[in-house]
């Protein structure tokens, strides 16, 4: 991919896994990576019929493409899904955790189950599918570990102290990994969002998206490719330099 500034970003001939890349964040991440050169594996819980249309974009940008169900918060399922990876494109250089949930309730109503949950998908997810390509990543002495995080991990929310717990659980897991795999030439890092328009956003109610907008010192919600566009950043051997990060993209939100 290369922009107006004449940039490249060569994913060429990379394989990339995008967890949660049926929709929103997710989809638009799988199909840049792929604009990029990469092939894709895109991983789906139960939206299959759009991981499938992100899939033909992917391929429409000249990339091959996997489609495959996994809960990600299944240790097996991710080792299952990394192991098909391997056998389809013979190799993983990317890793994109995407896969999360929200179920908000203030803490003092908060219940065991909404808790487990979200910390078994946001945090737990990540966790697992990070163990399952470590030791290629380690022993292939290279690799590309990118982690999305949120704002709302840095600063905390009303109501969601289970997805910010989980959140800032990524800032952890992604600098302490950074430091494991650092000496085998792997690159770690996290993308904070702050509000992105995906379509699920364009439904929320009317005063949350005032107040977010009333945070945001750009004046306008992110959209996807705010966030795709970093990620293939990070991806590129452009970023070979850069690890344990957390970078924002949030409009100036957080400030």
């Amino acid at each position: 991919m290369e922009n107006s500034k004449g940039v490249f970003i060569d994913l060429k001939d990379k394989t990339a896994i995008v967890t949660g890349g049926s929709l929103g964040i997710g989809a638009g991440i799988a199909v840049k990576l792929a604009a990029c050169g990469a092939n894709v594996a895109v991983n789906y819980r139960k939206h299959r019929e759009e991981a499938e249309l992100v899939a033909e974009h992917v391929r429409q940008h000249g990339g091959k493409a996997l489609v495959y169900k996994a809960d990600i918060s299944s240790f097996a399922d991710a080792a299952a899904m990394v192991e098909k990876v391997l056998e389809v494109f013979g190799g993983i250089d990317i890793l994109v955790n995407n896969a999360g949930i929200n179920w908000d309730g203030v803490i003092w109503k908060m219940t065991e189950e909404q808790w487990d949950t979200v910390v078994n998908i946001n945090l737990k997810g990540y966790f697992n599918f990070i163990r399952a390509v470590a030791p290629l990543f380690r022993e292939q002495k290279s690799g590309k570990l990118v982690n999305i995080t949120s704002i709302n991990g840095l600063r905390g929310k009303f109501g969601q102290s289970n997805y910010a717990a989980t959140k800032a659980g990524i800032i952890g897991l992604t600098k302490t990994v950074a430091r494991e795999l650092g000496k085998y030439g792997v690159n770690v890092n996290a993308v904070a969002p702050g509000l992105i328009e995906t379509d699920m956003m364009k439904n929320a109610d009317e005063v949350v998206r005032r107040k977010a907008m009333e945070e945001i010192i750009l004046k306008r919600f992110g959209q996807t490719e705010d966030v795709a566009n970093l990620v293939a950043f990070l991806s590129s051997d452009l970023a070979c330099h850069i690890t344990g990060e957390v970078i924002k993209v949030d409009g100036g939100q957080y400030i």
